[in-house]
């Protein structure tokens, strides 16, 4: 799944301060929005070539760099690349090679166009690959991919799928200067938020909440049936947003093909059905004095605190896939302590109303009892006399 973002204005831009030995210089420059890279290039209209810098920082000698062009769009399969590691000499070794799935081999092999001029630097952890371009006029404005990963005893390994190796994709013009994030990475970032926003609302504050409801305001006679509306209303409400988000997620699933979080998917494929489950106990709801009430309190109860432990289990898995800002994670760890809390003092509390309640019961029928007892004797003793 490939995230993108929006460039950086030009006015902000690193790359502008970014220098080269043998001072080569390049005509256009551009800071990459993920894996802190950056491209510069210079087209020459006339040789009709390309001549290009791809600068990768923060990186090591144990890790590999790569940058490329799609036609295909901004996605792995199809990206004609660029590719630099320290080989076992302890040098920097560029090579091209071609994505042609989701497990590429990573060999060197030649492209579609002609590269010249490659070679590699590693310097001041930042890796940079130089090469010349000839590409037809139809690629000066394309999909670019750049990407990064370990090296393993001189081999190239797989790099992450998650966080900003899953966001490294965009646009580039040749001609017009433009690079960056382009409008299908804003969308699916959207996406992938409204997907992250819709299900932590739903199954992962809405359902604890609902549930906490249903737990506690029913101790209070004066809450009967307030108590269960509002429980339909917070589960109801969960369910309706929650599916929303799941389909969300679906759809981001399969314009991503090949890539895929299994335990994440796995855990939100069982949630909709569990939902879906507590939908149709609703309507099966067998009266309070019913024989199988108690079965299907069991297995309401059941799934009901199924659903809120997965929901909590999957939400920090896709805060893992996301990698968003770390107050996002912070404030729903927040939440998750004061809806603890909560549930902790209302059970608590609870507890002291139906002990107290019992105590208070007890104490009215044996009133009661010493009450009638008292005038039985009377009667008896008049009778007597």
């Amino acid at each position: 799944m490939l995230v993108l973002f929006l460039a950086s204005s030009s006015s902000a831009q690193t790359c502008l301060s970014q220098t080269f030995s043998n001072n080569r210089q390049y005509a256009n420059c551009s800071d990459l929005p993920a894996l802190n890279s950056f491209i510069h290039w210079t087209y020459d209209e006339s040789a009709g070539t390309i001549e290009i810098a791809y600068r990768h920082s923060g990186t090591t000698s144990s890790r590999w760099s790569a940058w490329g062009i799609n036609p295909r769009g901004p996605t792995m399969v199809g990206t004609q690349a660029l590719v630099a590691f320290v080989n076992s000499s302890g040098v920097a070794q560029a090579f091209t090679t071609s994505i042609d799935s989701f497990g590429p081999s990573m060999q060197p092999a030649d492209l579609s166009f002609p590269v010249s001029s490659l070679s590699a630097t590693l310097g001041n952890n930042e890796m940079t690959i130089f090469a010349v371009l000839r590409i037809s006029q139809n690629l000066m404005s394309t999909s670019q991919v750049w990407q990064e990963g370990p090296v393993s005893n001189g081999q190239i390994q797989p790099h992450s799928t998650s966080g900003a190796n899953v966001q490294s994709a965009g646009r580039i013009n040749f001609i017009t200067g433009q690079s960056g994030g382009g409008s299908s990475a804003g969308s699916r970032t959207r996406r992938r938020n409204v997907h992250g926003v819709l299900n932590t609302v739903s199954w992962g504050i809405l359902m604890p909440l609902g549930a906490i409801t249903a737990r506690y305001m029913k101790v209070f006679k004066s809450a009967d049936p307030a108590w269960f509306y509002l429980h339909i209303a917070c589960q109801s409400s969960a369910y309706v947003v929650g599916v929303a988000g799941w389909a969300t997620g679906i759809k981001l699933g399969s314009d991503s093909p090949g890539v895929t979080y299994n335990p994440h998917r796995t855990i939100g494929i069982i949630l909709f059905c569990f939902g879906t489950l507590q939908v149709f106990a609703l309507l099966l709801r067998p009266n309070k004095d019913h024989k199988y009430r108690l079965y299907w309190n069991i297995y309401h109860h059941s799934i009901g605190y199924s659903v809120i432990i997965l929901s909590i289990v999957n939400i920090f898995e896709g805060f893992d896939i996301l990698k968003p800002a770390d107050k996002w994670k912070r404030t729903y760890i927040g939440i998750l302590i004061f809806l603890g809390v909560l549930a902790t003092f209302l059970e608590a509390f609870t507890w002291y109303v139906v002990i107290r309640r019992k105590k208070t019961s007890k104490h009215i029928i044996h009133t009661m009892n010493g009450a009638n007892g008292h005038g039985y004797a009377a009667t008896a003793l008049g009778q007597r006399v």
